[in-house]
């Protein structure tokens, strides 16, 4: 049986996760936004972080995968994402699906919002070719793309 995300979820939902990591200073609690991007082996969930942080990001091309961080420019997507955003193109272990469904169930991930349909295809295309993009990760996404070709 292929891999699935867990159902109401499909690549290009956009969730915030409030305490995704830990702050280095302060030791509190911080969020991320989160993009899914296909399902893996074990129904695993593979996406990537988003980030307001240009730190040397290109707004063009969309797709980077140079110095000084592999990365795909979003714009800006309104409602909580009213600065520009870069998909994180960096590498991030999946998230366990179990353990997505989960969070989800008990309300830690919020779907927020949807990459728009039209860059989305893009944004997967980039993320499938990035350099830290896993062979399973990448298999995982191609995958994706071939099922939004139907």
């Amino acid at each position: 049986m292929p891999p699935a995300l867990p159902p109401g979820v499909k690549p290009g939902c956009i969730f915030l996760h409030p305490r995704f990591y830990r702050d280095k200073v302060t030791g509190e609690l911080k969020p991320k936004y989160l993009v899914v991007l296909a399902a893996a082996p074990g129904d695993d969930v593979v996406f990537r972080l988003l980030t307001s942080q240009s730190l040397g990001r290109p707004e063009t091309p969309a797709c980077h995968h140079g110095d000084p961080y592999p990365s795909f420019y979003l714009g800006v997507l309104g409602g909580q994402l009213g600065k520009q955003s870069w998909l994180d193109l960096r590498g991030r272990e999946d998230y366990d699906g179990l353990q997505f469904r989960n969070d989800q169930d008990i309300g830690i991930l919020t779907n927020v919002t949807q990459v728009p349909e039209a860059m989305l295809r893009a944004a997967l295309e980039c993320a499938a070719a990035a350099p830290d993009t896993t062979v399973v990760q990448e298999k995982a996404i191609r995958d994706q793309l071939a099922l939004t070709r139907r």
